[in-house]
């Protein structure tokens, strides 16, 4: 009689019953085969296969995807992979050096295999040996995936998460036999990682954070009056010993009177300020106090979280793209792996923040007009109007109908429209006081996002940059212009004259090019680790996730090369 439909199928209507029918073939083939002349062992592997339809737990542990063990060891014709020893010792190798990675090496049963191995290395039994087997294979599969596509599905995380998350066509089944086979497990599971300068830097960081908190982190500085260059203090011995802990203070620094605040230690805070976005001023206020007295285990924990943002997204991409890093503040060109121009940026407000996407630029406007979205329409401009009428015409808007016809905004009661009510749009015509200022960067997407200059120069001298209702405003907007028109008949000549105009131009680029909005709190940049402020709080709920029981999240594809996973091919032992 067949067996019921397992538990762990549940939610895969495509091919369950097709695995349950495989199932139920294993054992039976297997029952056949007792008498021929191969080893038991494999025949034993394959009943225990069979046996995971009824029990999907490999010595008490939920195995990640049965379908998946059947399918690799079906193309093995169900000979053991880890043979000999020394491959489990490499297995666990890699697993414990997981953590460099910033994952946790218990996802990939480390504890449990660990003992199981040391049980089977002073008492081999084919039923402990067949439980090792499946399990190291479950093991390698999960660091695998997590080195490769990030242990989080950024779905759970990023609600406007559109980049792809995909198998492109290739087998994990393929993947992990490929793994076992290789000379250098360790080695070959690195590469499954991110191989961006990038993504190693923030390794080494992370690294080098651990080794501060072995030494028992860095000391706490006590409140008190800001501390400037030139004063005196008991807590500026302090702020050299904090500063000394992370690199900011070379340790051969010397000082006459460690309690003086002088040169080499303003340089230092400089330093430090640079790399964690503050005012750089050189003096310790209450930010600067705030960003030294953060325990070195809340930096690891951001480096880690940092790690797994860098793993959902740094694997295949263009040759040329551009980066806007949301929490900090910062629009980057990215050719060839290469940062060839930055500029500064504001962002979202906390209640009105910048969404995490990828979308295609394809062309840009010159002296935009600006239509008002209807969320500032509503919250910012229809109040504004109904206290003073006359702000209408100082913003140099006009009142179109959807036909785009101008509609006299006199005959409109300001008092008592809402914006629910409002049939009409407002326009802001091109200006010095136009809201995108001389330029906008178009790329299509659902949250009407963009990128464009703006008359509110002061505000990129400011450390903290989230003003904009969602649209990333650029400090550099006509340098990022020439680069992406350079070679077409746009040069700077002929972009400053139809500035000077004052019309609006639509001007397609040569090439579009990709942007990747993202949000990154701890980034590598020029040889150094900079940490932002968590504008958006986001850093808790993925470190969270990071940090709870492993949880199957397979990507796109994946159940079709596994399905597909072509079960006559055999690899061999």
């Amino acid at each position: 009689m067949l067996a019921p439909v397992p538990v762990f199928l549940a939610g895969r209507p495509l091919f369950h019953i097709a695995l349950a029918m495989l199932f139920l073939l294993l054992a039976t083939v297997a029952d056949s085969q007792l008498a021929s002349a191969e080893p038991l062992r494999a025949e034993r592997l394959q009943l225990r296969i069979g046996a995971l339809a009824e029990d999907a737990r490999i010595a008490g542990i939920p195995a990640s995807d049965p379908w998946f063990l059947a399918r690799f060891y079906e193309r093995r014709e169900f000979t053991p992979a880890w043979h000999p020893p020394a491959k489990l010792d490499a297995l666990l190798a890699a697993i414990r050096g997981s953590t460099r990675h910033g994952l946790e090496p218990e996802d990939y049963h480390l504890s449990a295999l660990a003992g199981l191995v040391s049980t089977l290395h002073d008492k081999a039994t084919a039923g402990l040996a067949l439980e090792v087997e499946l399990l190291a294979t479950d093991a390698l599969a999960r660091l695998a995936f997590h080195l490769r596509f990030g242990k989080v599905n950024p779905e759970q995380i990023e609600s406007t998460w559109n980049f792809s998350r995909t198998m492109a066509g290739v087998s994990p089944v393929t993947v992990v036999q490929s793994l076992v086979q290789s000379d250098d497990l360790v080695a070959a599971l690195e590469d499954y990682a991110p191989d961006v300068e990038y993504y190693l830097q923030l390794v080494e960081a992370l690294a080098a954070y651990r080794r501060i908190a072995a030494q028992d982190g860095w000391p706490r500085i006590e409140a008190g009056e800001t501390l400037r260059i030139g004063m005196s203090s008991p807590r500026v011995r302090v702020v050299r010993a904090r500063l000394a802990a992370s690199g900011d203070l070379p340790v051969e620094t010397e000082a006459d009177d460690p309690e003086q605040f002088d040169e080499p230690l303003e340089a230092a805070v400089r330093h430090f300020q640079l790399r964690h976005g503050l005012d750089v001023d050189g003096a310790i206020g209450r930010r600067t106090l705030a960003a030294m007295n953060v325990p070195v285990q809340a930096r690891i924990d951001q480096l880690r979280v940092n790690l797994e943002r860098v793993r959902w997204v740094f694997r295949d991409l263009e040759e040329r793209f551009l980066l806007v890093n949301i929490a900090r503040f910062h629009v980057l060109l990215i050719e060839q792996g290469r940062v060839v121009w930055r500029t500064r940026a504001v962002v979202g407000r906390p209640y009105r923040q910048t969404p995490v996407f990828k979308a295609r630029m394809t062309y840009l406007e010159f002296n935009p007009t600006w239509t008002v979205p209807p969320t500032i329409l509503r919250d910012d401009l229809l109040p504004e109007f109904r206290r003073d009428p006359e702000a209408l015409q100082r913003r140099r808007m006009s009142v179109i109908d959807h036909q785009g016809r101008r509609v006299d905004p006199a005959g409109i009661d300001w008092s008592a429209v809402t914006a629910r009510t409002f049939p009409y749009m407002l326009r802001q015509e091109p200006g010095p006081e136009n809201a995108l200022g001389r330029v906008k960067f178009m790329y299509p997407n659902p949250y009407h996002v963009y990128m464009h200059d703006t008359p509110a120069r002061e505000l990129f001298a400011r450390a903290e940059r989230t003003f904009s209702s969602g649209c990333i405003r650029l400090e550099d907007p006509l340098g990022l212009a020439r680069l992406l028109l350079a070679g077409t008949e746009w040069d700077e000549q002929a972009i400053e004259r139809v500035l000077a105009g004052g019309r609006t131009r639509i001007v397609n680029l040569p090439q579009p090019i990709p942007v990747l909005t993202l949000y990154g709190t701890a980034v590598a940049e020029g040889g150094r680790i900079h940490f932002a402020t968590d504008i958006y709080n986001r850093d808790a709920r993925l470190l969270a996730a990071l940090d709870a029981p492993f949880e199957f999240s397979p990507p796109t594809g994946y159940e079709d090369a596994v399905r597909h996973e072509n079960a006559s091919q055999s690899a061999g032992p």
